[in-house]
């Protein structure tokens, strides 16, 4: 018997883990092959490489982002292998599971919930005997009746064989994804989501988990993704993983979901003084500020403590924050919502990502959808859109703001330019990326492709066409030193036509390469030649300068030469500002 365990990644960087657990487990009973693809890959690609490797069985692991390209993959496979078993497992599947069998005629078993040891059994049942009915956890057909069994008792996590040691993973550690489980469950009830479902948390021995962590860093992993829906809700536990972590990272990175608001100060405080800077990264879900949405939702968040989280490990400049808002969530209205964007815009996170709800199966919201009048996608991802208190209208507005949020913010183009715009002139941060989302939508540049000149290009153009207090020359002023700074090695071409000519361009450059030390002593510690200067930098004139070039956060209003230089050996960029003035005395 030939079974083989497959899913359909977003990403050819994502790995399954879910997959990995069924063959450790059922190995060396039962030999699986394991293959993964990627919804992007062509379905009679996946279906001819499957048909190649002639399974018995084949299990999919399905979730929402993959579930509607999963059904095209079984339905042409059942034409094409009738006689070969599909099973379908995952947490899309483990909810309405009689309907699913109802409706995809080409799924022959569905393993409900938790998987090892349900997909372990029925192999079992399916070599010998096949009387499915004993094994726990499963759905099938039987005639025109589907039969549901009964539900399999939670694992001992411990009890599951390693799944981070199989040969043919090793030598896409260093290129992919690595998912990790050092528990399972969580202790919260929101209702939104799927792991409120299961009741308490298991752990997995921690002596175990860090021979695990060991291995994988050893064999070359680049970055680690915990799975874990809560990983400091077990505070001693996390402290010594995050211990061991910081004593044999070895430059791998690690990302945790984290609640921010249950974090205590000392595990913080210890974190800034001992983690090197880059190897954490938190994710942190804020969803909603709105108290009255949050109990609706069964959240229990204290938002003054997680600002005090988020505040103390910026300060400590050692870990980069994710934290996620959900848009659509109960009696948050638009208003409400521009407030909770806002409040954690003013936290200013490394990223910030702006989702909308999803009506996922198995979750109370969805159960209770018709007591918020949510209208919302009949296929997955189930997204919202509309509610009692949020029309479709606002949906499309407030997407309008992810998709600039997402271009302008976490990308970390032009921070400058953004802090100014936010603080000077418009009433928010949620008012500047919703006037310029509209304006973006409205031009059609949400249909087309971009390069970074574009970025800024079209931000000129919205300011230029919106209307602000500043003057437009003083905004590209902090857009030409964002551009700069940003870059790596020279730029070819730039988003603006420059306003020294070649001449004036030299007989600067000329002063400069004389005396360096009007820039700054670190220039000048640079000793550049003239010819170097030439071929490694680039100079513009704005309308300011910085008051101080190693801080470079407050600006005077004074004509000033805009140096920026590229260091061929770095690849790094040092901008400096110079007070046409000061040039002028030397010249």
């Amino acid at each position: 018997m030939k079974t083989v365990v497959t899913t359909l990644n977003a990403k050819y960087i994502h790995t399954c883990l879910a997959l990995r657990c069924l063959k450790a487990y059922a190995e060396p009973d039962f030999p699986i092959e394991m293959v993964e693809y990627t919804i992007k890959d062509p379905v009679m690609n996946i279906v001819s490489d499957l048909y190649d490797r002639k399974p018995d069985v084949i299990g999919f692991s399905c979730y929402i982002w993959n579930i509607e390209e999963t059904i095209k993959v079984i339905n042409m496979l059942k034409k094409v292998m009738p006689e070969t078993k599909i099973v379908l497992g995952g947490p899309e599947v483990s909810y309405d599971t009689k309907e699913w069998l109802e409706t995809l005629s080409a799924a022959d078993f569905i393993v409900v919930g938790e998987g090892e040891e349900t997909f372990k059994h029925f192999l079992e049942e399916f070599s010998t005997t096949q009387k499915y009915h004993m094994v726990f956890g499963l759905a099938y057909r039987k005639g025109d009746e589907v039969i549901m069994t009964a539900p399999r008792p939670k694992l001992k996590l411990d009890e599951i064989p390693t799944p981070y040691r199989f040969p043919e993973d090793l030598d896409g550690l260093s290129k992919r994804v690595t998912y990790f489980e050092t528990s399972r469950g969580c202790p919260y009830s929101c209702q939104f989501c799927l792991s409120s479902i299961e009741v308490g948390v298991r752990y997995i021995d921690i002596e175990r988990v860090k021979a695990d962590l060991l291995f994988l860093i050893e064999s070359g992993a680049k970055l680690i993704k915990f799975v874990d829906r809560t990983f400091n809700i077990k505070r001693d536990y996390a402290l010594e993983i995050f211990r061991f972590l910081i004593e044999n990272h070895q430059g791998c990175v690690f990302q945790f979901e984290i609640t921010a608001d249950i974090m205590r100060p000392e595990v913080l405080q210890y974190l800034n003084e001992n983690a090197p800077h880059g190897i954490f990264r938190f994710e942190i879900g804020v969803q909603s500020t709105n108290d009255a949405t949050n109990e609706l939702v069964m959240r229990r968040q204290n938002f003054e403590k997680l600002t005090r989280t988020v505040t103390m490990v910026k300060e400590g400049g050692k870990i980069d924050q994710h934290l996620d808002l959900i848009a659509g969530l109960p009696e948050e209205d638009y208003n409400s919502f521009r407030n909770t964007f806002n409040d954690v815009y003013a936290l200013r996170p490394e990223e910030m990502q702006l989702g909308f709800l999803k009506m996922l199966r198995g979750t109370g919201l969805r159960l209770r959808a018709a007591d918020h009048d949510y209208v919302y996608m009949d296929h997955a991802p189930y997204e919202i859109l509309s509610n009692n208190v949020l029309t479709f209208d606002e949906i499309i507005r407030i997407k309008r703001v992810e998709d600039v949020l997402e271009k302008y913010w976490n990308d970390h183009r032009m921070d400058r330019t953004v802090e100014y715009l936010v603080a000077k002139e418009f009433d928010s941060a949620f008012d500047f990326f919703q006037a310029f989302g509209d304006y973006w939508d409205a031009q059609g540049w949400s249909r087309i492709g971009h390069q970074l000149e574009d970025l800024f290009k079209r931000l000129d153009q919205f300011l230029t066409n919106h209307g602000i207090k500043t003057s437009l020359s003083f905004i590209r002023g902090l857009m030409m030193l964002d551009f700069f700074e940003n870059q790596k090695h020279k730029p070819r071409k730039t988003w603006w036509t420059f306003s020294l000519s070649k001449e004036e361009q030299s007989r600067y450059l000329n002063i400069l390469a004389e005396k360096p030390e009007i820039v700054s002593s670190d220039f000048s510690s640079l000793q550049l030649s003239e010819k170097e200067l030439h071929k490694h930098t680039m100079i513009e004139t704005i309308p300011f300068a910085l008051s101080n070039q190693d801080d470079g956060t407050d600006y005077i209003e004074k004509e000033s030469l805009l140096l920026s230089y590229f260091s061929p050996k770095t690849n790094r960029t040092s901008v400096y500002t110079i007070p046409l003035d000061h040039i002028s005395l030397l010249a």
